[in-house]
């Protein structure tokens, strides 16, 4: 597994957490414990993508930018590529 994979598996990860925390809190808002944690991810969910643009580029392409077109789709890939 390259080392971009695996920064994207982190990431993926902490936005999970931070997303399901968020989830739980919509139904316990008084949990403290569960807020500070959400902070938590939230915040290094936050400095991990930035460290991750800095090293890769970023995930998703800027709202105005075609560039994605220019990209192979899904089923034009022929092979698994560790991109």
């Amino acid at each position: 597994m390259s080392n971009r994979t695996a920064a994207l598996y982190k990431l993926s990860s902490v936005q999970f957490a931070a997303l399901e925390l968020h989830i739980y809190l919509d139904t316990h808002p008084g949990d403290v414990e569960a807020q500070k944690k959400y902070n938590e991810y939230t915040a290094a969910y936050k400095a991990m993508l930035k460290e991750f643009e800095a090293l890769y580029g970023p995930i998703t392409c800027p709202a105005d930018g075609e560039e994605w077109l220019k990209d192979p789709w899904p089923w034009d890939v022929t092979k698994e590529c560790d991109c």
